[in-house]
């Protein structure tokens, strides 16, 4: 199978032909000065040559004879376009229609330099080939994941909802793709590194990647937010921008050219916005290009850092993008401080690392000793369009069945170790079964502990047998704000880097320094169910539930398969409070009347793994 992959700018249109399994490629093409009279076209890096190109449709009709020719009779099933903005609608790729194009047209304010182009090449391409799917990769995707903490700006709820006014990041396909390289590189599951992916380029945005999912992103509701870019400002005070307005020295139009346009590494050097041009300037004593350089290196510091801190610590930093990848001065400025951290870069590994799609994807820049791995990506965001579009026209996304699972909902409780049944029961203890659970050898104990956060107390907590090998906090987002803790979403054991708690019981306290979690949403299944809906252990999957109140659809559901288990959906008190679920007798599980329907499964963690 084929996919051709289209990006299509202002001025320009990058198409390539891939193999989304293998990654291999038949062709790549690149139309420059696209516009003008006569654009210019390369094939496979080749000699140019002059082509008709005074708008999308004219350059793709003259370029898809050439692409057929080097296909030699193989077919192409399916275009992939590259769509920068998907706003709140488009959270997965999705099959092209009218609909669809006009849903895309309407976010071309939210991304004025992107949105429209990618648009003229989607319908270019539809004309020019009807018969084929079309399928729309969005940059945002990857980062729909986002917690509510990091995509919500502090400004007035009810304006922020109205205007649909939210940060969504960018560059997802290529975050996604570095996930998926770095995993592969280090032999690790992606869903068990905290990452963090730095594209810079033209365009440049950080990403943190926790459990294999975007976690925070430095661009926000445009493609503007964040750190300097080759035209872009990146962050700067909105009080700035209200001045420039007010004292008219540029009017709205005025404004978003210079910030978009004629700001960044372009308007901080006066020269260029390739930092090739700049570094070499510096080199000669160009001080506002020695400034551009420190400023650039400054601000992705400062978000590295901080995104260590969100996940707290990290496991690797990667590089990919035109500077990522090219400029050794740039890695070295960004990682030389971070010594604190564990990342020490090796200078000779760095001066030497090139990397490529083919033969060496990806590269190590740290040393030996580094706790933290720094690595070199090859950018191959095509191959990552190729992969989603023919997941979805392949069925990859599709279960087998769509049968109703029943719904439990989970209620705050504790699983105790040797150690912590000791401190508040009395050595050697015993767990007494109250009530059987629906997992097989589960049970809700007679005990009960009282959780002692910074804030206030929570009593009664039951504890849920039989002992495990580490003690763990399950508790929902409202109890983690009566409690004054900040606990993550992980899945039950994931417990290192989270907070701990005191736990009080009978016989005395036992502290945690680590434990507390929110638990993920989740479906138990047998290996039979597994094989019933078409999914294995680990993918995620979106579901819709259906209550006696209002239906909802719940995305980032993780499938956990054990020949033990028995098929059932657990979500906690928040989210059955949200679905308006009835609820039966009180436990520790609370089952429900209503039942959940796995809808598809998320194909963008395949190759995480």
């Amino acid at each position: 199978m084929y996919v051709l992959v289209l990006n299509c700018g202002s001025s320009s249109i990058k198409a390539a032909v891939v193999d989304p399994v293998t990654g291999d490629r038949v062709v790549d093409v690149s139309v420059t000065r696209l516009g003008e009279p006569h654009a210019f076209l390369s094939i496979d890096g080749g000699p140019g040559e002059f082509c008709p190109g005074e708008s999308h449709e004219e350059a793709l009709a003259h370029l898809l004879p050439r692409l057929r020719q080097k296909l030699q009779g193989k077919a192409i099933d399916a275009v992939g376009h590259r769509v920068v903005h998907g706003g709140e609608k488009f959270v997965a790729p999705v099959l092209v229609d009218d609909e669809v194009e006009a849903a895309i047209d309407a976010l071309a304010p939210l991304a004025p330099l992107h949105n429209p182009e990618n648009l003229a090449g989607i319908r270019a391409a539809r004309d020019l080939l009807p018969a084929i799917p079309h399928v729309a990769v969005f940059d945002t995707a990857f980062h729909a994941t986002l917690p509510r903490r990091a995509r919500t700006y502090a400004i007035d709820a009810d304006v922020a909802a109205q205007n649909g006014l939210r940060r969504f990041g960018f560059h997802g396909t290529s975050h996604a793709w570095v996930a998926s390289r770095v995993a592969e590189h280090t032999r690790e599951d992606a869903r068990h590194l905290r990452i963090v992916s730095c594209h810079l380029g033209n365009g440049a945005s950080l990403c943190a990647i926790e459990g294999g999912r975007s976690v925070e992103t430095s661009m926000g509701m445009t493609p503007l937010e964040g750190l300097v870019m080759g035209t872009r400002s990146g962050d700067l005070d909105p009080g700035m921008v209200l001045a420039l307005l007010r004292d008219g020295t540029f009017d709205v139009d005025g404004l978003d050219r210079l910030l978009n346009r004629h700001s960044g590494l372009s308007g901080l050097s006066g020269v260029s916005n390739d930092l090739r041009e700049i570094e070499k300037r510096a080199s000669e004593g160009d001080d506002r290009c020695r400034l551009a350089i420190a400023v650039f290196a400054h601000r992705v510091r400062k978000y590295l850092g901080a995104y260590a801190a969100v996940m707290g610590g990290v496991d690797v930093i990667a590089f990919t993008g035109g500077i990522g990848e090219n400029s050794v001065a740039m890695r070295h400025r960004i990682v030389q401080r971070f010594d604190f951290l564990g990342a020490r870069l090796d200078e000779e590994r760095n001066r030497d690392a090139k990397v490529d799609r083919k033969n060496v994807p990806v590269a190590t820049i740290s040393d030996e000793g580094s706790r933290v791995r720094v690595v070199v990506v090859a950018c191959d965001e095509e191959r990552e369009i190729a992969r989603e579009a023919f997941a979805l026209i392949g069925g990859k996304s599709a279960v087998a069945e769509k049968s109703a699972i029943p719904i439990a909902i989970s209620n705050r409780h504790v699983h105790l170790d040797r150690a912590a049944c000791d401190a508040l029961f009395g050595p050697g203890s015993a767990l007494h079964p109250e009530k059987d659970l629906s997992q097989p050898g589960e049970f809700a104990a007679w005990e009960r502990v009282t959780l002692v956060g910074p804030k206030s107390t929570i009593e009664g907590v039951r504890v849920v047998g039989p002992l495990r090998s580490r003690t763990q906090v399950e508790i929902s987002r409202t109890d983690e704000f009566e409690l004054g803790v900040d606990a993550p979403i992980r899945m039950s054991g994931d417990l290192d880097n989270t907070p701990g708690i005191t736990l009080r019981g009978p016989n005395g306290d036992h502290v945690l320094t680590s434990g507390v979690i929110c638990s993920q949403r989740h479906i138990h299944m047998a290996p039979s169910d597994a094989d019933r809906f078409g999914v294995k252990h680990q993918d995620i999957v979106e579901v819709e539930i259906d209550s006696e109140g209002r239906d909802l659809v719940f995305r980032d559901v993780i499938v956990r398969v054990k020949p033990t288990f028995k098929l059932e959906m657990h979500i906690d008190t928040d989210e059955g409070n949200a679905a308006e679920l009835a609820r039966g007798t009180t436990a520790v599980l609370q089952a429900t009347t209503g039942s959940a329907t796995v809808r598809t499964r998320d194909p963008r963690f395949d190759s995480l793994g």
